[in-house]
């Protein structure tokens, strides 16, 4: 029988994510599928800048009553219809059965308006107002994980309807719970156990001279050629990537490479500059890539709390073996109203895409840095939306 030459761009594969433990099955031959699907509703992008039914605009009232203050900036609040509720909590009851116990959850909810402008999101921002949101994130990661009884701190954004975004005025969420979610407790978990192994790499370590499994992943990415590897865009300290092991068609993972850093407070002034610089650009190429309000859910994984005491030399502290990074599900696939589904084979046995990293990442490389609404035009063709400056400067 002839030998095959395996083709990653064409034969079906199985790749590991080390983080989950879990595979991904990549079937690059089924781009060419056709589709008569389920279709979006186009994302709207011509929003105005204040809305006066909005429970989230400055000045307005909220659902549950609460009037917002008049903020020029970012705003915070404690969400009215929260996930969990602050202690003290119940007792857990007496399972009825060992394989049916109950756990009670304790904690807060925050919600985190962006921006005061209904129609800026952070692909329409500067990366000056940017930086005011990495702060309150700091902020309330600092707040929320020194109260009593908080085990992990969740900072995220969930941007537009097919997402599950309840409004689209430019804001994100945290959720401060008295147990460590799944998903980043197998993450934090498998951090660990790769700590503790020995793979030959000159990247950054984490505490204890430990190896990192983000830092080694990260390293190596870096040197792949760029016509052929996964990195979208890289800058001083932070590079935004799609993951070998990625799920959603255009997925990015977004960490800093030139140092292990734990968490968000652990970042200097002159690497939250380049976070923001970074947010501003990966979000942009999003929307210019079907030209639309591009939907995503991010969210930020770090260490479960921030330290709260000097009691342990940070080079010696287990909890910061965790690796900042950020991860970007989105969900469109071929166009601004054709979005991939986890079903079927999916949901029963494991993730499939169709697509590889590879190719996604070539997609977005080739994207403007400039966002599709603010590319001029003759004056014939500028709407009245367009003509605005985002900044209101």
């Amino acid at each position: 029988m002839a030998h095959i030459h395996f083709d990653p761009s064409t034969h079906p594969h199985r790749r590991l994510n080390p983080l989950t433990g879990e595979h991904v099955l990549v079937s690059p031959h089924r781009t060419k599928r056709p589709w008569l699907g389920q279709t979006e509703p186009p994302q709207q992008s011509n929003l105005p800048q204040y809305d006066p039914q909005c429970y989230l605009c400055p000045g307005n009232t909220r659902a549950g009553g609460q009037q917002n203050e008049k903020y020029d900036h970012t705003m915070v609040f404690e969400n009215d219809y929260a996930a969990v509720l602050p202690p003290p909590g119940p007792a857990a009851p007496p399972a009825p059965h060992p394989l049916l116990t109950t756990e009670p959850v304790q904690g807060g909810c925050d919600v985190i308006c962006f921006h005061p402008r209904h129609d800026l999101t952070l692909a329409r921002l500067p990366p000056k107002d940017i930086e005011r949101i990495i702060d309150e994130w700091c902020a309330i990661y600092k707040r929320r994980g020194a109260q009593e009884g908080i085990e992990y701190v969740q900072i995220f954004e969930n941007k537009g309807a097919m997402m599950g975004c309840s409004n689209p005025h430019p804001h994100g969420q945290v959720w401060s719970l008295s147990a460590v979610p799944s998903l980043p407790a197998t993450e934090l978990s498998n951090l660990k156990k790769y700590s503790l192994s020995t793979p030959p790499s000159d990247a950054p370590r984490g505490p204890l001279n430990r190896a990192c499994l983000l830092c080694d992943y990260v390293h190596f990415e870096v040197t792949v050629a760029r016509d052929e590897g996964r990195v979208v865009l890289q800058n001083d300290h932070w590079v935004a990537l799609v993951p070998w092991w990625a799920i959603w068609p255009f997925e990015i993972m977004l960490l800093p490479y030139k140092r292990h850093v734990p968490s968000i407070v652990h970042l200097t002034d002159e690497e939250k500059a380049s976070f923001a610089d970074i947010l501003s650009q990966v979000t942009t190429r999003y929307d210019n890539l079907f030209s639309c309000s591009f939907a995503y859910s991010m969210g930020i994984h770090q260490r479960p709390t921030p330290p709260n005491s000097d009691a342990v030399p940070e080079d010696q502290d287990e909890e910061n073996l965790a690796h900042l990074h950020l991860h970007f599900a989105p969900p469109l696939l071929r166009s601004a109203s054709v979005r991939k589904f986890l079903v079927g084979f999916e949901l029963m046995a494991e993730p499939q895409r169709d697509l590889t990293p590879e190719q996604a990442a070539q997609r977005l490389r080739g994207l403007s840095d400039l966002h599709y609404l603010n590319v001029p035009q003759s004056a014939d063709n500028v709407t009245a939306t367009e003509a605005v400056d985002p900044t209101n400067s």
